[in-house]
């Protein structure tokens, strides 16, 4: 059985002074505890305020990444930017999406080049390699394609590609971590609209249910930036390279969504429509939605429907190889710490 970061699992690396963009959020709050842990100074830039943060006693700073003077005055006096914060979804204007996580993101890279901050670890998705077509054990020899299916992967490949090219500039070094699937305790987004929609009896499995997906439980995707970030060098493969991040092997996704429902004490998925036919209705009422200009986001979009019946695995030899990326938390013990809170979410939805 694995058990929680320590110490000298997270690195032996002397105390810095680092900057948590989205320090606030799901993955950015596992990064600032393990910074904390292993007694490294940590600020956080974040839009609200946050009780885990002021316990933490880590300093806070509030701002929007779209204001480049706030992110420069957050950059201030730091050696390592974590650049987890970004907003996500699959569906919105692509003012949003862009000024958000491409926009942003280059005023994160400017406001290190000013500051003079010496390493950088963005956080990117493997969506930003997402081609439309099956990926299994795939590695970062995938190119960046030509169109994408939604404004998210599409804004935040173009802000991975800003954040490889400024590398090695003015003694700024980068390197991008592609976490896949990101699920664990105090996730706001994945689990909360799964159990949701699962009590709403609108929880379809799509596809044959025989495709494979990589997953990446949060404890693990924060170790793997503080170990990214202690292996920054000039003299480092790590330093000007992307990393896919999750746990060694694929499970079979509808499989493991019927054991998180099963760890809640609901039952199996028993409705089903196929692949074709959830892309087909995707396009219909993305056009819908589109033309209609109507609020809130569609049920199904093709992107969804790709996300849900294709596989999507990835290999993690690069990150073992160049930075010694090892799982701390098995998929086992992820789903024994993950079952409280799936009840919980079931008893407070009534």
């Amino acid at each position: 059985m694995s058990i929680a970061p320590s110490e000298s699992d997270l690195g032996e690396s002397a105390s810095v002074k680092a900057l948590v963009t989205g320090g606030g959020g799901f993955l950015g709050l596992y990064i600032v505890e393990q910074l904390v842990e292993r007694g490294d100074s940590v600020r956080v830039f974040c839009r609200g305020s946050y009780n885990r943060l002021d316990e933490l006693g880590v300093e806070t700073v509030r701002g929007d990444l779209r204001d480049k003077a706030a992110v420069s005055h957050a950059c201030r006096d730091v050696e390592t930017v974590f650049h987890a914060a970004a907003v996500p979804g699959v569906w919105g204007p692509w003012k949003h999406f862009y000024e958000i996580n491409t926009l942003g993101t280059q005023h994160v890279i400017d406001a290190c080049l000013e500051r003079r901050v010496q390493r950088l670890v963005y956080t990117s998705s493997p969506s930003v390699v997402y081609d439309g077509r099956p990926h299994v054990d795939a590695n970062e020899s995938l190119p960046y394609p030509e169109t994408y299916l939604c404004h998210y992967p599409h804004t935040k490949a173009l802000a991975e590609q800003a954040v490889l090219e400024a590398n090695d500039t003015s003694g700024l070094l980068t390197v991008s971590l592609r976490p896949h699937l990101i699920w664990g305790p105090r996730d706001n987004h994945l689990i909360p609209r799964l159990i949701q929609r699962a009590l709403s009896g609108r929880l379809r499995q799509v596809g044959d249910g025989e495709n494979v997906i990589s997953m990446a439980y949060v404890e693990n995707v924060a170790a793997a930036h503080l170990k990214a970030s202690d292996a920054l060098a000039a003299a480092s493969p790590v330093a000007g390279q992307a990393y896919f991040i999750n746990e060694p092997e694929a499970v079979r996704l509808w499989a493991w969504i019927n054991d998180l429902l099963s760890l809640a004490g609901l039952p199996p998925i028993t409705r089903r429509i196929s692949a074709k036919a959830a892309r087909r209705i995707g396009h219909l009422l993305e056009t819908v939605y589109q033309l209609g200009r109507l609020r809130g986001e569609p049920p199904m979009t093709r992107f969804v429907a790709s996300q849900l019946s294709e596989s999507h695995s990835y290999s993690i030899q690069k990150a073992q190889r160049d930075f010694g990326y090892t799982p701390l938390v098995s998929v086992e013990e992820g789903m024994l710490r993950i079952t409280p809170e799936l009840k919980r979410l079931v008893k407070e939805s009534g």
